[in-house]
């Protein structure tokens, strides 16, 4: 589920979309104006049908009878003309709002921290930027018109049929608080109701956007039954969910269909024996029946809206979730700068503990350890040892629960993220390409880098053969999240990625798992030449002891402590714990080769 965020805001979260609705005035004018004239024009209507019935049909006036024919006909294409203008200017700051709110939480996704992450899925946002924002949409573009329209309209009528008659008047509206009654406790009772529609529908979404990701896992293990079941579950609690929202908007309109209903045969029965008597002229009973539609119009109208406005309000509460929601990582009020020609790439631990937010497990214990620059240090450990949390903190994806982290002797929570992160170039084991050509994929963090730099960076990743076999060479396009690419193919060009861009401390976190030996052991020749040439810092978290004996210094990790540190060969005199590490690694090499034989 979603990281539950308190609101930045005491405003009601519907209500802060409609602030930004004033961002846009001139088409909010033309749309009021519109919407004025259009009631306006309304409420003139049944006066002409008035005048034309009781001075021209009663007295056979045929002359009176066409002036309001006339003065009908042009009512009516006035009525076009602003009910054009205020849904056309309505329809654009909808749209405009709309646009406004998908930046407003994609640029937060973009600057949330990375335990945001951990407690919120992809399918949640994504349904947030779609689904909800699109519920906010047709609130703005029709359903909040027609609640202002409706409710003008209503006083508008309501003050001339007093005019008119008070006496059937009274009767009509007594329509008005029966209704009110009727809409208030519909969205006492029902407005968590169409939250939970969006949080079922959420759900589906994180289901339907881990099945396509994971599709070959699926096939590979022959699961598509289990995940058509858990798929149909999920649907089908949504389906229940909108059923039971089908069910309340089902309960409420025929009572106000019977209200609407009884109104109009008692103003008719009322009317009718006052227009016998003489006390009413047939025109007014036939203007005073089409007030009476702009009375109870309104009515079922806001009932109508009902359930649209419960349902955008449900989705701007999730979408100001996510816009409100707080980083845990943020720049120091007085951050340095991190300069990149001063940076010297010493990195320094000091009793740091960690624990991911939320949980009181600790994941480090009490780290201290000095990278000198330029040094060229591997992490080491077994697998969930902590090796890649202390990678992490390095370029604060987190910050330390207790202790510090230095970079040239600042902590890196005191300098400025952008500064801090540009020095620094990652690769993660799973490597995350985007949909575009693989030239557009190496120079992702130099957009601009001519495509000598990219082949460059390519060559260096031993991928730039490969590339160049292809049809399209570096133009070739690159499917979603690298499918057409094997897994070690997506390293490569993860590594060619990072080592294009300037940088002053290289961290590879088990960044050639899924590559060869040979290939391994080539990238890190390059890596060593690179680490000459640039005289950067290079961290290797890696699983092969093998491709990481050169070390300059080597670190052995173990429920998330520091157990040992020094050369490989020093390591291997004074570890038990490395000494098995390598010995397990060596028997399962030995292993592969003779099956291969």
């Amino acid at each position: 589920m979603p990281q539950e965020s308190k609101s930045k805001s005491k405003t009601p979260n519907l209500l802060r979309v409609l602030q930004i609705v004033t961002a846009y005035p001139w088409f909010l004018l033309v749309a009021i104006a519109s919407l004025l004239l259009l009631i306006g024009v309304n409420a003139l209507t049944p006066q002409l049908f008035r005048w034309g019935i009781d001075q021209g049909i009663s007295q056979g006036n045929l002359n009176i009878v066409f002036q309001a024919a006339l003065f009908l006909f042009l009512a009516a294409i006035g009525r076009g003309i602003f009910s054009f203008g205020q849904n056309f200017c309505a329809e654009i700051v909808s749209q405009n709002v709309t646009y406004r709110l998908r930046n407003q939480v994609f640029c937060k996704t973009q600057n949330l921290s990375l335990s945001y992450y951990k407690n919120t899925s992809a399918g949640q946002l994504l349904t947030r930027v779609t689904s909800d924002v699109e519920q906010i949409r047709t609130f703005l573009g029709t359903t909040i018109i027609q609640v202002i329209s409706g409710l003008i309209t209503l006083i508008t009528s309501a003050v001339i049929v007093l005019l008119m008659n008070w006496q059937l008047a009274l009767i009509t509206l007594t329509a008005i608080p029966i209704a009110g009654f009727l809409l208030t406790r519909f969205f006492k009772n029902n407005g968590k109701l169409f939250g939970m529609v969006q949080a079922k529908l959420a759900n589906l979404n994180s289901i339907l956007e881990e099945n396509l990701i994971g599709v070959r896992v699926v096939k590979a293990f022959v699961r598509e039954q289990l995940e058509i079941s858990r798929y149909t579950k999920l649907n089908g609690e949504l389906l229940a969910a909108n059923m039971q929202t089908v069910k309340v908007l089902r309960n409420l309109f025929p009572f106000l269909f019977l209200l609407s209903n009884l109104i109009s045969l008692t103003v008719i029965g009322f009317g009718g024996a006052q227009v016998i008597g003489k006390q009413f002229s047939l025109g007014e009973l036939v203007a005073f029946n089409s007030y009476l539609v702009f009375i109870l119009q309104p009515v079922l109208q806001i009932g109508f809206a009902a359930g649209i406005i419960a349902q955008a309000s449900a989705s701007a509460r999730r979408v100001y979730e996510v816009i409100d929601a707080e980083n845990d990582i943020t720049n120091h009020p007085n951050a340095k700068v991190l300069n990149a020609n001063d940076i010297q790439g010493e990195i320094i631990f000091e009793n740091v503990d960690f624990s991911y937010p939320g949980s009181t497990t600790p994941i480090l214990k009490d780290i201290s350890c000095v990278i000198n620059p330029g040094e060229f240090v591997a992490i080491v450990g077994m697998t969930g040892s902590g090796k890649s949390t202390i990678a992490n903190l390095i370029p604060r994806f987190y910050d330390v629960t207790a202790g510090v982290v230095k970079i040239d002797g600042d902590d890196v929570r005191e300098l400025e993220l952008a500064s801090l992160r540009s020095q620094i170039s990652i690769v993660f084991q799973d490597a995350t390409l985007f949909s575009g050509t693989i030239r557009d994929n190496i120079a992702y963090g130099l957009p601009d880098a001519p495509l000598a730099q990219v082949i460059a960076a390519a060559k260096f990743a031993q991928i730039d053969d490969f590339v160049s076999s292809l049809p399209d060479g570096y133009n070739t396009i690159v499917g979603e999240r690298g499918i057409g690419l094997s897994g070690g193919q997506k390293q490569r060009v993860a590594i060619a990625r990072s080592v294009l861009t300037d940088f002053r401390i290289l961290i590879l976190d088990d960044a050639t798992s899924a590559v060869d030996a040979k290939t391994g052991a080539l990238i890190l020749e390059s890596l060593e030449k690179l680490r000459q040439a640039r005289q950067c810092t290079i961290i290797v978290i890696s699983q092969r002891i093998s491709s990481i004996r050169n070390a300059d210094k080597i670190l052995l990790v173990d429920k998330g402590q520091i157990v040992a540190q020094g050369k490989h060969q020093e390591l291997l005199e004074t570890s038990s714990l490395y000494a098995a590490i390598l010995a397990s690694q060596v028997k399962q090499s030995q292993l592969v080769e003779t099956s291969a034989e």
